[in-house]
């Protein structure tokens, strides 16, 4: 495979790193946004369900993390181009779905970090409390709560179409797309 055939290596591992970090978080974003706090507390305990939430900001903070890094590699580095190339079709869902996707990945641990924040609760990475940057504020925090679950949801089905983009272009076009973003070729 020629270099330009695919992405560069690491950005290939970041895009599957914030795979990993995406599945995990709204996994664990469901289980918290359906149980709350008290339910959490009263079915797992005060110490689980701390950690529970802990790793939760702190999968939004790696996400951010993570993201910064994937734009840096983007715009740093050539894309390769899609050989054989997109139709007109899939080049606008295609694009539509990559822009979107990392918008919403940069929205979602940020609009998570401002709910939080105006909540009066920490803002963790780990075992680290990062500056609220907002002044507590309870109904903006349950504002904010209810658009990040909402975005949440608008983020697994972008996932959705991402993941069927690809199943499609590899098992039914059979073309090279998926190679662009493959670990091992």
């Amino acid at each position: 495979m020629h270099e330009l055939d695919h992405y560069i290596y690491p950005h290939r591992v970041l895009h599957w790193l914030v795979a990993a970090v995406i599945v995990l978080s709204l996994a664990s974003g469901a289980i918290l946004g359906t149980l709350g706090f008290e339910r959490a507390v009263a079915l797992a305990g005060q110490e689980v369900t701390n950690a529970f939430y802990t790793a939760h900001k702190t999968l939004g903070v790696g996400l951010l993390l993570l993201m910064t890094l994937r734009i840096i590699t983007r715009l740093a580095f050539v894309v390769p181009d899609h050989e054989p190339p997109l139709n007109a079709f899939e080049r606008v869902v295609s694009t539509s779905v990559h822009h979107l996707l990392y918008l919403a990945l940069i929205a979602m641990p940020l609009l998570g970090w401002w709910a939080t924040a105006t909540g009066g609760f920490p803002v963790q990475f780990f075992q680290w409390t990062l500056p609220p940057i907002f002044a507590e504020n309870k109904a903006l925090s349950e504002t904010l709560f209810i658009w990040h679950g909402r975005l949440g949801w608008a983020i697994l089905a972008l996932t959705v179409l991402h993941i069927t983009g690809a199943l499609y272009h590899w098992r039914i076009k059979r073309d090279n797309v998926m190679k662009r973003m493959s670990l091992f070729e």
